[in-house]
């Protein structure tokens, strides 16, 4: 094939997604208007939960999800090094600690042992949550962390930005949806634009809890409600004049400290779009997985790999590799440019002033030192995805 740029993840804008975008651009809203809603509940009926929020980012989902379930200084949560930084930064945004657990080096998640030795060692009753990512678009079996979490009274966040639309089945042989809130506290999901859903930048919460929902839309918007049921002062001081027994309709109040964290009405609106397109490519993702399983299965210089699973939502595929480095460096020279997730959270400068170090979490850290993400994305042709496979194969031959 002829050589040209093939990046590791990338959007695709159809035409549909641009009529939708246009609609609301000369329409009457651009931000906090209808739109939103409709994404939200479209959304909520993706995943199969009760409740949706629209955010301005996944990073925003986690912050305001650590908020909302009362994440503090006291607080001490565990989660997974092998995540994007936000997965553990929302935590300390609300001045807890963080507790990391290793992986499990088949399916690269959060190991429920790794989890349970933590919560056993320390005192009773200090740790308060646990966030669990599903990386690389892998459930993590969230009716097992369910029924350890209610042992130590812990509640859980999902982290399920890599994974719309996959799922795992529980102890009844039932399919449980990343996001679906049968397990988890709260859920969140990403749409920057290597996601499954792009709104360009963008966020999700989705929960079953009415009260944690009400209290996100509050912290959504600067901490401002409009709820007369929950207003405090009263309505003489509200109107200004004594004698009244009402609310005008201007009144609002601040309750809380809360955050400008709203996704506007044509970002909803590109995720609308992309939504309805969203099993499609999802399948499209689960076929390009089955074709690398199968182009890699018994090579010798493959260590593990993401594998084909029909409950993968796939916005990763891993493999790993001897060499890393030099594969990574090669196949930039031929136009592949195949990407690194994650080099793990513990070791970076900011959280190893906590004490973390080389060599405590070794699953997490071996699992780094070879991993590389291939492309992988809807539009990858298959002329595409055998010129990866090709490079690959010939590197080892060298």
């Amino acid at each position: 094939m002829t050589q040209h740029s093939i990046p590791y993840g990338k959007q695709y804008i159809s035409e549909e997604d641009l009529a939708a975008v246009a609609a609301v651009l000369t329409g009457d809203f651009l931000t906090q208007g209808p739109t939103i809603a409709r994404f939200e509940a479209d959304f909520a009926l993706y995943v199969g939960s009760t409740y949706a929020v629209a955010v301005s980012n996944g990073t925003a989902a986690l912050h305001l999800s650590c908020m909302a379930l009362e994440v503090s200084e006291n607080s001490r949560v565990i989660t997974t090094p092998i995540t994007f930084a936000a997965s553990a930064n929302c935590v300390r945004y609300c001045d807890g600690t963080v507790l990391f657990a290793d992986i499990d080096p088949m399916t690269y998640l959060i190991n429920l042992a790794s989890v349970k030795r933590i919560l056993e060692n320390e005192p009773t009753g200090t740790v308060q949550g646990i966030i669990v990512v599903d990386f690389a678009g892998k459930a993590v079996n969230l009716e097992a962390f369910r029924a350890l979490a209610d042992q130590y009274n812990c509640w859980i966040i999902e982290d399920a930005c890599h994974a719309p639309g996959g799922f795992f089945t529980d102890s009844t042989n039932k399919q449980q949806r990343c996001g679906n809130g049968k397990f988890a506290d709260v859920s969140i999901f990403s749409f920057h634009p290597v996601k499954h859903i792009a709104c360009g930048e963008g966020g999700m919460i989705t929960t079953d809890n009415k009260a944690i929902y009400d209290r996100l839309l509050q912290l959504r918007t600067h901490g401002i409600t409009r709820n007369t049921e929950q207003f405090s002062n009263s309505p003489a001081l509200a109107t200004g004049i004594p004698e009244s027994m009402d609310y005008p309709l201007w009144y609002m109040e601040m309750q809380e400290l809360g955050f400008n964290y709203r996704l506007t009405d044509f970002q909803a609106a590109l995720g609308l779009s992309q939504l309805k397109r969203a099993d499609a490519g999802l399948e499209k993702r689960r076929q390009i997985a089955q074709r690398y399983a199968n182009a890699f299965a018994g090579k010798s210089y493959i260590s593990g790999q993401s594998g084909y699973d029909p409950a993968h939502a796939y916005h990763l595929y891993v493999i790993e590799v001897t060499d890393r480095l030099g594969l990574y460096n090669y196949l930039r020279t031929k136009g592949i440019f195949a990407q690194i997730h994650y080099f793990p959270a513990h070791l970076m400068p900011y959280y190893q002033q906590f004490g973390w170090k080389e060599g405590d979490f070794p699953h997490a850290e071996t699992y780094y030192n070879r991993c590389l993400s291939l492309p992988m994305f809807p539009t990858l042709t298959a002329d595409e995805q055998t010129y990866v496979i090709a490079e690959i194969d010939r590197y080892y031959q060298l």
